[in-house]
């Protein structure tokens, strides 16, 4: 049921962005995303990113979808993860602090804070809650620190 919400949400955000007309060529950006988090043990991340609606707005947003991938209790597990970010002054600045994000397990929610360079190089800090339990691994909850990178396939200076 929680994830239909989300997935509700995130197609309420897109069809929002479709509707005023902003997803445009030069409006969004896209790719694939790589980082490391360290959230009650040692992760992985490996995904695809959607950054919608650059420019000269104050806030620009990012959907992505990530599996992470860890190796724990002498088992390789893969936890898979949705994660909504806002930009603030992306547009603007060389430069976004903070960007606020939150992301979403079957397992935890954890809300973000951090610094952003040019949107692609991400510097997050955040608190885990648990939600579930993962059979044959421990607790994913607490504090957490991460590093992305966002790829864009579509990036154009000129």
């Amino acid at each position: 049921m929680k994830y239909k919400t989300l997935a509700l949400l995130l197609v309420l955000l897109v069809s929002k962005t479709f509707a005023q007309g902003k997803f445009k060529n030069d409006n969004f950006l896209f790719g694939p995303t790589i980082g490391y988090a360290n959230q009650a043990g040692n992760f992985g991340k490996i995904g695809g990113f959607v950054l919608l609606d650059l420019g000269e707005n104050t806030i620009s947003y990012k959907i992505d979808a990530n599996a992470n991938m860890a190796y724990m209790r002498d088992n390789f597990h893969v936890i898979p993860e949705i994660g909504v970010t806002g930009y603030i002054n992306a547009g603007k600045l060389i430069y976004s602090f903070p960007f606020i994000e939150t992301e979403f397990t079957p397992y935890t929610i954890t809300p973000k804070v951090g610094l952003s360079l040019v949107s692609f190089i991400d510097f997050g800090i955040g608190y885990g809650f648990k939600i579930n339990e993962k059979k044959d691994f421990k607790p994913i909850k607490g504090f957490q620190f991460s590093v992305g990178l966002n790829l864009p396939l579509n990036f154009n200076v000129y």
